[in-house]
């Protein structure tokens, strides 16, 4: 089975710093896999945040994850600061994709490149919506 393969884009336009917890570390001694996605989660939640945005009021809009996909490089370790870039792209009428990297703040190694494809949803109508104009002037370029 072929590896995933994720191109991220050149330019990101927020970054980010988290310390790797102690819950974060697996049995293996490292950072786990299913934190990673806890980690990215909370990025994005950053990321919304630094434009006034939270997942569930975009302009009156939530948002939901459609997929992610994640690419594993090195290891990270406990107490590592890891510095999480984030940056939209390849926006469709429905949503977008947001990228990650995670790179170690002290040995420069990426830890972690990810993906994540957001829906534009109302919660209330319980149907897709349009993305939002105010996040496309915010992100869009």
């Amino acid at each position: 089975m072929a590896r995933v393969k994720l191109i991220l884009p050149e330019k990101f336009n927020f970054s980010t710093f988290i310390d790797v917890r102690i819950t974060d570390i697996n049995y293996g001694g490292h950072l786990g896999n299913d934190s990673i996605l806890g980690i990215i989660h909370e990025a994005r939640i950053r990321f919304l945040a630094d434009k006034g945005f939270s997942e569930s009021d975009i302009d009156g809009i939530g948002i939901i994850m459609a997929d992610a996909v994640i690419q594993y490089s090195s290891e990270g370790f406990y107490g590592d600061r890891l510095r999480i870039e984030v940056t939209a792209d390849e926006f469709n009428n429905k949503g977008c994709d947001i990228f990650y990297r995670l790179t170690n703040d002290n040995t420069g190694k990426i830890i972690a490149k990810a993906k994540t494809n957001i829906v534009f949803y109302n919660y209330s109508t319980k149907k897709v919506e349009r993305v939002p104009e105010v996040f496309l002037n915010a992100y869009n370029k």
